[in-house]
């Protein structure tokens, strides 16, 4: 009897397996499988075989996290690690208005709910609170009609509608508390619980775990079940104080468009307002809101694959900030708009600074966070930290390569130059947007980047690529100040100098265009910063005006620039771009530096192999294109 193998998936091997079997038994040994009736009971034991392994298959594959596939298989299995999904958030905007009005009250309540509706792209997003607010109203000066104005400054407000549900607890082991809506801001979730018969309720707080609580803690739970729904879990008399029978629940939360929302401006007062005794208020004049902040920080449900990625690192961090990875998992978690995330202990910059954690986080879509994203995801991060490890969130670095690739081509195979060009600019475009190079820690693989170049089109005979790496100087116009630039990578020293490019710049008391350059030391580890002047008679000769603006440290990769008071720049940006070029091509990003292809700067020469092409087999005339970078003494 031949052995069998049970992890076949395909019907055809199936099938012939069976044949085999049958066949090892000598009732069938010369039996015609083929041209007889037996094939189809063959076809449908292969059959039924086929669709249980399948079945099976996928059935283990979904117990698993890594391998599981549906929304709602994986959520459960983040629930036993006591991971919850992120839910949609909220943009947030803050705005300021005045209310005037005339009465008596003393204070003006805006009731939660509608506050605003704020334009965005031609499109109209509800804006709301999900509290009350109130402010004072002190009466007008001078007024002799009672006129009073209620000043609500800085106010947040978010986008979205409040929803209300009501529940009433009852004896049921079965009952729960399922939110009926799919798009939900969890965190704007209030519950409020209050006996049967009661005016007023108690409100009961969300907790992420039972470690700080008791039997008579008013807490709740949440968990994502079926259809991006949401459930609240109450305490069981242990672990939280106990729903009793006839208990009415108030749930109210805010349904938002997620990231849709974002950058919503162009206020509208839409605000239920009431005086001190509940009486509506209605408004003498219009309110007029002023924007302080557009909409920010909308973002859609948390997918599969950044649950599959998130939920075994926020369970590993124990919700507590201690190392690096942590930090990583839990920023990720809070602010679901990280691409990457880069953190530092406090001894690994220069000088220490011990008892601080630095963070650099790389927002998807964008290059830096705003100082109200900074923020919120520092006051986001103190549960989680231990007292005494202040956070601070820094700008990335970015660190920008840009090509100088020469491809060879065989014009018997592919005579489309332009073709050929887009089709390389397409293969570096992509290879500038995968994971291994755009993230905290990348490294650009030069030898990667020419097999690829090759593999673009079969004509392609060969490549010659020269790399350069760039950073942005953003100066302080008309002040004095000093600049550091870190690369992270060591620098290629020529002896001669022209190691360093800029592009212009004018100083105080000079109206001529300047640049930076190098001038290295005998010991070619260190050299000066120095600023020269190009006139159309110097050429590469270049005079210095200030022959030490500064150092360079060509081992670490670093260019500090003294005390300068720079007055103005060649690129209309306000930018002074500065290149080195690298000592390996294999380039990394060195703690909170953030590698990034620049295909705006990246030049790609389409040149015909006449060897390859048969044009001139003996090699004469053949182009050859020099692997060194050019000796210009600015950046070109």
């Amino acid at each position: 009897m031949p052995v069998t193998k049970f992890t076949n998936l395909d019907f055809d091997q199936i099938k012939a397996q069976i044949k085999d079997y049958l066949r090892a038994n000598s009732d069938f040994t010369d039996f015609d499988f083929e041209g007889s009736n037996m094939s189809i009971l063959v076809d449908i034991l292969a059959y039924n075989t086929y669709i249980t392994a399948f079945n099976s298959n996928m059935v283990v594959n979904e117990s698993f996290l890594d391998s599981a596939t549906l929304r709602e298989n994986v959520v459960s299995l983040a629930r036993n690690i006591g991971y919850v999904p992120r839910s949609r958030k909220s943009s947030e905007a803050i705005v300021s208005f005045e209310f005037k009005f005339k009465g008596n009250s003393n204070s003006v309540k805006l009731k939660k709910g509608l506050v605003a509706v704020g334009a965005q792209n031609n499109t109209s997003f509800t804006f709301s609170i999900s509290d009350d607010i109130t402010a004072n109203s002190p009466l007008d000066a001078g007024t002799l009609t009672n006129e009073r104005t209620a000043k609500f400054e800085n106010l947040s407000i978010y986008q979205g509608t409040l929803l209300t549900k009501f529940f009433v607890a009852n004896s049921s082991l079965d009952q729960r508390f399922i939110l009926d809506n799919s798009f939900i801001d969890s965190t704007s979730i209030r519950v409020f619980v209050r006996k049967s018969g009661s005016t007023s309720g108690l409100e009961y707080s969300r907790i992420d775990n039972i470690t700080s609580i008791n039997e008579k803690s008013n807490v709740y739970l949440i968990q994502e079940v079926k259809d991006e729904k949401y459930e609240l879990l109450f305490g069981d008399g242990l672990f939280g104080k106990k729903l009793e029978s006839g208990d009415q629940i108030e749930v109210s939360y805010i349904i938002t468009d997620g990231k849709q929302g974002n950058d919503g401006r162009n206020f509208n007062f839409s605000a239920n307002a009431v005086d001190d005794a509940g009486n509506p208020l209605s408004s003498i004049s219009t309110v007029d809101i002023t924007t302080i902040q557009s909409a920010k920080g909308g973002a859609d449900i948390e997918n599969v694959e950044s649950i599959k990625y998130i939920a075994p690192r926020v369970y590993s961090s124990q919700y507590r900030a201690v190392t690096t990875k942590d930090y990583e998992a839990i920023v990720q978690s809070v602010f679901p708009d990280a691409e990457s995330v880069s953190v530092m202990g406090g001894e690994e910059l220069d000088p220490p600074e011990y008892g601080t954690v630095v963070l650099s986080v790389k927002p998807k879509n964008a290059t830096y966070l705003s100082d109200f994203t900074k923020v919120k995801i520092l006051d986001s991060l103190k549960k989680y930290a231990i007292a005494g490890i202040n956070q601070r969130i820094v700008d990335l670095k970015l660190l920008y390569i840009e090509l100088d690739t020469t491809v060879y081509y065989n014009s018997n195979i592919f005579s489309d130059i332009d073709g050929l060009k887009s089709q390389v600019t397409q293969t570096l475009t992509n290879y500038g947007k995968s994971t291994n190079l755009n993230a905290f820690g990348g490294r650009f693989k030069f030898s990667e980047v020419q097999k690829i170049v090759d593999g673009t089109n079969s004509a392609i005979t060969s490549n010659i690529t020269r790399l350069i790496m760039r950073r942005d100087l953003k100066p302080i116009f008309n002040a004095f100040a000093q600049y550091e630039l870190c690369f992270g990578n060591a620098f290629h020293v020529n002896k001669d100098g022209k190691n360093i490019k800029s592009t212009g710049f004018t100083i105080d008391g000079n109206v001529n265009t300047l640049y930076f350059t190098d001038l290295p030391h005998s010991d070619l580890k260190t050299g000066d910063i120095a600023v020269i002047q190009l006139t159309e008679l110097s050429g590469e000769d270049a005079p210095v005006v200030i022959p030490s603006a500064g150092i360079v440290d060509y081992v670490k990769g670093e260019v500090i620039i003294n005390t300068i008071n720079i007055s103005g720049t060649s690129l209309a940006s306000g930018l002074i771009e500065i290149q080195a070029f690298p000592d390996s091509n294999d380039i990394i990003g060195l703690k909170d530096i953030y590698l990034q292809l620049d295909m705006s700067n990246t030049a790609i020469n389409i040149v015909n192999d006449t060897i390859s092409s048969g044009q001139q087999i003996s090699g004469i005339g053949y182009k050859v294109t020099s692997s060194y970078s050019n000796g210009l003494i600015t950046r070109s």
